[in-house]
């Protein structure tokens, strides 16, 4: 028998149950909510856009349909990966409805990429973005200081990465380690690694309560490409390439690479090399000074002992050039009295010349007055003041020709004086060889003053002007012979030292 088809008509409705749209639509939220409650749901990220309030809202789509989702700002600002369009992603979350709009979408509160060929292709797609911006140019980078004072480490402080780090340290230069805790994985790593180095960064040059480092080492150890995903993060790769403090990144092993690699100073394979790189060995800087100043030492003294043995050489050749200086001074301090006593009779003429007393007109007139009784009516005043006139004219000239003869006695005692230091010069020894002369040493040393103090075979020292050089006394028999005695020099010839000393 068929089963009897159900009611329609009026009568059919009438038995419905009445729902309110507001009714309706929270029975179908807990429905879906009690059925979506934990879901993950793989799918494409399409036009993610971030509000001000902080939401972030975006599409999941696949080639079938199309899923609206939103992630609260809390959540959003804890996400491991920040959605880009195109983007591959398996989004964890619950299923609700929007009662406003009525329809159902996906409340996300973490998300990570799809797969590790998604991984990549996200690493790589950024990785060429920044280094087109520039962040990964070479003329950004500062060279790494030869020997700071002051470390600054970001890393985790429970690890076995810092252990390695300051043992290292230890071991080559110990130096001043500052740790800034962070977390090198997971949510949140990316804003502590970023937030470590900018901070570093501010501290002060000088006069903070804590010192700024010379050198920054990011560091962590080996993972997997999701492990070490936190040193990829934009955020993070914009912080180390602003850093004004030169970094060394030291993320994984020596075949991992992150985005922070690129944008750091230098790279290090691991964070044991990355201490390796950031201090010298003490053992060896001490060794390398105390060979540098042994080096120094020697060549001071070996030009101190050339030196003393030039001078000595020059003494000899020279004589004592105390005793000839010695000589000029006794000529000069007898010139210069024989100046003085001229000066002075001369200053003792011309001062009797001036205080010999000159009879007034008065004088004169009593004296004559006798005589001219006769002619006192002719007897005229001009004649007498022209005499008083000439009379104090002699006396002026005489002045002027006092001074001028004093003058042209000291000028004439400084000329000698300096014709004395002339002559002082040119009997000099240096100035004996530059004429052509040369000096004759035996082989101690001593000056050779005549040809019968040589013999045959005898090497002696030639001095010139420019060196010194050896010869050998030519062979004979007998030795070596004196020359024929030279003619006398003409009077006028000017002073030379003798053949006994120079040849």
């Amino acid at each position: 028998m068929e089963d009897a088809a159900p009611p329609s008509g009026p009568d059919s409705a009438g038995n419905l149950p009445e729902f309110s749209v507001g009714e309706i639509s929270l029975a179908v939220k807990r429905t879906v909510e009690s059925s979506f409650e934990r879901v993950r749901v793989r799918g494409e990220v399409s036009r993610p856009m971030r509000a001000g309030s902080g939401h972030v809202y975006l599409t999941l789509k696949d080639e079938n349909a199309v899923l609206d989702a939103v992630c609260w700002r809390g959540a959003a600002q804890r996400l491991s990966i920040q959605p880009e369009d195109g983007m591959e992603v398996i989004a964890t979350g619950k299923l609700t409805t929007y009662p406003g709009r009525s329809k159902y979408q996906m409340v996300i509160e973490q998300m990570e990429l799809a797969g590790e060929g998604a991984l990549l292709k996200l690493l790589e797609d950024r990785r060429k973005r920044l280094a087109a911006e520039g962040l990964f140019d070479a003329d950004r980078k500062r060279p790494i200081p030869f020997l700071p004072t002051v470390i600054g480490v970001v890393t985790s402080p429970t690890g076995a990465v810092i252990r390695d780090i300051l043992h290292r340290l230890t071991d080559r230069f110990p130096v001043h380690v500052i740790v800034w805790p962070v977390l090198v994985q997971g949510e949140g790593a990316k804003d502590q690694v970023s937030r470590a180095i900018r901070g570093f960064n501010s501290l002060p040059a000088q006069g903070g309560p804590m010192p700024r480092p010379d050198l920054l080492i990011v560091a962590r150890g080996g993972g997997s490409l999701e492990d070490l995903w936190a040193f990829n993060e934009e955020e993070v790769v914009r912080a180390a390439a602003a850093s004004e403090i030169p970094l060394i990144s030291a993320v994984g092993h020596e075949t991992d690479t992150t985005l922070i690699d690129f944008a750091s100073d230098r790279r290090a394979p691991t964070p044991t090399a990355a201490a390796e790189m950031a201090v010298p060995v003490r053992a060896d800087l001490i060794a390398r000074i105390a060979e540098d100043t042994a080096r120094l030492t020697g060549a001071v003294s070996r030009r101190l002992n050339e030196g003393r043995t030039i001078v000595s050489g020059l003494a000899r050749g020279l004589g004592d050039p105390g005793a000839r200086i010695e000589q000029a001074q006794q000529r000069l301090d007898y010139a210069s009295g024989t100046s003085q006593s001229r000066i002075t009779a001369l200053l003792d003429r011309l001062k009797y010349a001036v205080d010999r007393p000159i009879p007034s007109p008065a004088e004169i007139l009593a004296r004559t007055r006798g005589r001219f009784d006769t002619v006192a009516r002719g007897l005229r005043v001009g004649p007498i003041e022209r005499s008083i006139a000439e009379g104090e004219r002699d006396l002026a000239r005489l002045l002027r020709g006092a001074g001028s003869a004093y003058g042209r006695r000291v000028k004439s005692e400084e000329d000698r004086l300096i014709a004395l230091g002339k002559l002082l010069d040119a009997n000099s020894f240096e100035r004996v060889l530059e004429r052509g002369f040369a000096l004759v040493r035996d082989e101690n040393g001593a000056p050779v003053k005549a040809v019968a103090e040589t013999s045959a075979g005898q090497t002696v020292s030639l001095r010139f002007r420019d060196g010194e050089t050896s010869a050998v006394i030519g062979s004979g028999s007998g030795g070596a012979k004196p020359k024929p005695k030279a003619k006398p020099a003409p009077a006028s010839a000017p002073d030379t030292p003798t053949q006994e000393t120079l040849f």
